[in-house]
């Protein structure tokens, strides 16, 4: 019996049946989750805001906004699109900085402003030539899920809403702009032995 873990939940008054529901799936399908889920993975779609920030936005003087990014989830990035998988992020939000930060990490795929994800993934996956079993998509909140639907492998966030939490066939243990980037590609590089590579010395 060693390594077997028990986790108790205890419902407060307000809680309403959704979130109850919500949350024994998600640990559902955080038990059922097998790594060698990962292994079919050739391509990692984000969100940006909630998932490779914590969700806070700052304001300069003029009103832009600007988001704070994980050093770690960008070295998992920057590593990704090094060893050829296909990164993109789709957001929508419209924030310049986002742009700037992942075309520093080496990542092109940067589709901001978007209204209808759905329609985007569909555009990016003719273009790529992908099928839905190659790709995961994390997302954090409500204007991810359908897009999330639409993919192999759903993740989110340790703190993502528990509508997408519900879905999510990965749920890092890890927050949004804490880690959770990091967590998935880590974890997916892990299972297809691509970590710890030649290419993991240097950023």
């Amino acid at each position: 019996m060693s390594g077997l873990r028990v986790q108790i939940y205890a419902f407060l008054p307000n809680e309403t049946e959704f979130d109850q529901k919500s949350l024994f799936l998600c640990h559902k399908n955080r038990l059922t989750m097998n790594e060698t889920d990962l292994s079919p993975i050739t391509t990692f779609i984000f969100d940006f805001d909630g998932v490779m920030t914590d969700g806070t936005v700052f304001c300069d003087f003029e009103g832009h906004p600007l988001r704070a990014t994980n050093v770690k989830d960008g070295y998992a990035i920057q590593l990704a699109t090094k060893l050829g998988y296909n990164v993109a992020v789709i957001s929508g939000a419209v924030c310049p900085s986002t742009i700037v930060r992942m075309n520093s990490l080496g990542v092109t795929d940067v589709f901001t402003g978007i209204p209808d994800k759905v329609l985007k993934l569909k555009e990016y996956m003719k273009e790529k030539g992908l099928k839905p079993e190659e790709i995961v998509f994390m997302g954090d909140d409500i204007p991810d899920l359908n897009v999330m639907k639409e993919v192999g492998l759903p993740a989110c966030p340790a703190d993502a809403v528990p509508e997408v939490k519900a879905i999510s066939k990965f749920i890092s243990e890890r927050p949004g702009g804490k880690g959770a980037v990091r967590d998935l590609i880590e974890r997916t590089l892990k299972v297809q032995g691509k970590w710890m590579t030649a290419e993991a010395y240097a950023w």
